[in-house]
């Protein structure tokens, strides 16, 4: 019997690889068509995705922090939002040093129409699936992101391949 099952997980964990890679490329080819119904490119796109979940105003490191982007690439990437109208730069009023990135909200509406006509969509696929099975999704997109944050610090440093 453990024999049976351990061909079984084999053959599921196989599968998994299979299906992790078609939905990584589904995902990333999604989040292209909707940078270019916007405009954007699509890191541009995903760095204003995750400014709209930030408290506020957050600096040009901090960008750099939440993109995985070096802090002259997370500065190139503030620019291009800058001149396309998604974010304004002031200087922090507590330490006039400092300029923070703040996202501007009617063009953040507009990136929010844009999900809004889509997610009915999406919000069927998770229909089928009872609260555990939803609870059991977000642990795994939790572990993923974790995870994934780990594997671009590797890939960086170019010690993917250690340990």
């Amino acid at each position: 019997m453990p024999q049976k099952s351990s061909s079984r997980r084999s053959a599921l964990l196989a599968e998994l690889a299979v299906t992790s890679r078609r939905y990584m490329a589904s995902y990333a080819l999604f989040n292209q068509a909707v940078a270019d119904r916007l405009g954007l490119h699509p890191t541009d796109l995903q760095c204003l995705n995750l400014l709209g979940l930030e408290e506020g105003p957050v600096t040009t490191g901090r960008v750099a922090e939440l993109t995985g982007l070096t802090t002259g690439s997370a500065t190139r990437l503030v620019d291009r939002l800058e001149r396309a109208g998604f974010v304004t730069r002031t200087r922090d009023t507590a330490d006039r040093r400092r300029v923070l990135v703040a996202t501007v909200p009617e063009r953040m509406a507009e990136v929010g129409a844009v999900w809004q006509r889509l997610s009915g969509r999406w919000d069927t696929l998770f229909e089928p699936y009872d609260d555990d099975e939803i609870a059991l999704l977000i642990g795994h997109m939790r572990r993923t992101v974790e995870l994934s944050a780990t594997q671009i610090a590797l890939l960086r440093e170019g010690t993917e391949g250690a340990g």
